[in-house]
């Protein structure tokens, strides 16, 4: 009685040995890099690795190691003012090509890199840097494209030669004909440009167009969506090692930034909604205010209505000067370069403008309530003195302007406005004291555990302190291995596991203690003890575990980490408290002639 097949005890074997190596790792510590990677994103590759190695090891401060991973080179020294020093010195070099972020690094050997293990990365309260907490305008998203169907009605009734008037009021489009055999003419081109719409005849030559309910989540939810695809290419441009981008709730956005302890660029650049469209300018003099705009050098300037590229349709650019004065470089896509093509061919010599718009909310008024403005501003009027499409470039800023409009062109507009609505830093010194604070709890909570456990249960008590070990090892080798990131609460979870875990034993061993009493023979009273026993045990962590998953479900960053370290914690008990101590038990006890028991 009493015994596991060989099988049994390997698989455990097996599970203890994988998760130990697993949790390696994290046992060699860390130590300040550079992480560098290609400004497009694209793997270095071996030529670029050995300018960048070069470099390096030409500097005054070289690195204790540097080596590849994910397409990166990292660069890891001793402390962090010869990272400091290695990082300024890297950008006074010519290395505009490569995008250069501080980190923190792992120092394991290399055969353990070699075979893709790597240690649980800190979340934001443990390494320090930047929280930011942004708010999507939705109701401006839906605004957004609104104006951008009456764009597409004004275009589609032009080209059908339908005297039209179209005008935006909130979330409605009002399309005005002459007579009703025009209107409807024009609610068929409506449809054609979407069937979704609804269209609703408001008198013989009026038309009523708005999106319908699905047609205003998709696009909220598009925002969102492509509002933290901006966010994540903003990111990288910053040069941020290892960010956390991701939705909170309805209309909200979690930017953390990692070893970043000036807020002030990320701000800047992140919640900056600025965007360009390129327009004809208005000489007739018969131009309306509403597409009258102040111009930068001075006076106003009128454009026409008609919007011949905009933000949208740029998928390059890059700051550069031109004869000594500094530019933007532009890349249309197809569809603004086929645009921009026929307007410069139909209108060489006539003077063309760019609109620079930028969003502003305002408030909060007597009611607690926010409004949102648009700033618009013409940047540059220059004439057309030759045809072009794709390619063009933008004047007439300063070398600041150029850099920061050129790196949110290239990153993408933002689909909606977005505004700050929280903000935290946390220092790396304060960071390592979360650290600290928190392994320390872990290793009083532990002591005390294996203290009473010994003392109490003697041999059994000593069994249950290996499966503690374990579990603890089996935990943190599952965070590494997800690449989960180990957060403050994160680490009560694992406190919280380490009670929980020894519970399970307790019960076990109660029980066993309960069979002998009753005069059940010890072999029988182990066996009893944990088949009796295990269901009260696996009743008790799957409501746990059901609570993990709501917590990790609903719950915020914080709140996920904490859920994600107890669910772990429970299935990793479950083994180790379960199948690893009668593995041991079966061992020690199985299928002996025993007249006592030490628990």
């Amino acid at each position: 009685m009493n015994r596991y097949p060989l099988w049994k005890y390997l698989l455990v074997l097996a599970v203890v040995v994988f998760g130990s190596l697993t949790a390696l790792p994290n046992f060699y510590g860390s130590a300040p890099a550079l992480q560098i990677t290609n400004a497009d994103g694209s793997n270095m590759s071996e030529s670029q690795i050995a300018r960048i190695e070069s470099i390096l090891g030409g500097l005054n401060t070289p690195p204790d190691e540097d080596y590849l991973r994910d397409g990166k080179l990292y660069a890891a020294f001793t402390d962090i003012n010869d990272q400091s020093k290695a990082y300024e010195a890297l950008e006074q070099m010519d290395i505009e090509a490569f995008g250069i972020a501080k980190t923190i690094a792992p120092k394991q050997p290399e055969w353990l890199r070699s075979i893709g293990l790597a240690p649980m990365s800190l979340g934001l309260d443990l390494r320090g840097g930047v929280y930011l907490l942004y708010e999507v305008d939705l109701d401006e998203a839906v605004v957004n494209l609104v104006n951008a169907y009456a764009d597409n009605f004004k275009v589609a009734l032009r080209d059908a030669r339908i005297s039209h008037r179209v005008n935006v009021q909130g979330q409605n489009i009002i399309v005005q004909v002459r007579d009703a055999e025009n209107r409807d003419a024009a609610q068929d081109l409506v449809r054609d440009t979407d069937p979704n719409l609804v269209v609703v005849e408001t008198d013989p030559r009026s038309l009523r167009v708005s999106l319908s309910e699905l047609q205003v989540r998709e696009r909220q939810n598009f925002a969102i969506e492509q509002n933290i695809t901006s966010f994540r290419n903003r990111v990288d441009a910053l040069g941020v090692a290892e960010p956390v981008i991701q939705r909170q709730g309805l209309n909200r956005i979690v930017v953390q930034l990692p070893g970043i302890q000036n807020p002030n660029d990320a701000i800047r650049i992140l919640g900056s909604t600025a965007t360009l469209e390129f327009r004809l300018v208005d000489t007739s003099g018969g131009g309306s205010r509403a597409n009258t705009f102040p111009y930068r050098e001075g006076g106003t300037v009128t454009l026409k209505p008609e919007v011949i590229a905009s933000g949208d349709q740029i998928i390059d650019a890059s700051a550069g000067f031109s004869e000594g004065q500094p530019n933007v470089n532009i890349r249309l896509d197809d569809v603004g370069g086929k645009r921009m093509l026929e307007t410069t061919q139909n209108n060489l010599q006539r003077p063309m403008a760019v609109l620079f718009i930028e969003s502003e909310r305002i408030g909060p008024d007597e009611n607690g309530e926010y409004r949102t403005i648009k700033k618009r501003e013409v940047i540059n009027r220059a004439n057309i003195n030759g045809v072009f499409s794709t390619n063009f470039q933008i004047t007439g800023l300063t070398a600041s302007e150029a850099r920061d409009l050129s790196l949110l062109l290239k990153a993408g507009a933002l689909s909606a406005p977005v505004y700050l609505v929280g903000q935290q830093t946390i220092g790396p010194s304060t960071g390592q004291k979360n650290i600290d604070s928190g392994f320390k709890a872990i290793q009083i909570g532990f002591l005390a555990v294996v203290i009473f456990m010994v003392l109490y249960y003697r041999v059994f008590g000593l069994i249950a302190n290996m499966a503690l070990l374990t579990n603890l090892i089996l935990i943190i080798g599952a965070l590494s291995l997800l690449q989960a990131s180990l957060t403050l609460p994160g680490i009560a979870g694992i406190v919280l596991t380490v009670g929980m875990a020894v519970d399970a034993n307790v019960l076990i061993f109660e029980r066993i203690r309960e069979e002998i009493a009753a005069g059940t023979s010890i072999q029988a009273a182990i066996n009893s003890g944990y088949e009796k026993a295990f269901s009260s045990i696996a009743d008790a962590n799957v409501t746990t575990f059901i609570a993990a998953l709501v917590l990790f479900l609903f719950g915020t960053g914080p709140v996920k980490g904490f859920a994600v370290t107890l669910a772990i914690g429970i299935a990793t008990s479950m083994f180790t408290a379960i199948v690893g101590t009668r593995a041991v038990v079966n061992l020690i006890y199985g299928g002996r002639k025993l007249d006592k028991l030490a628990v």
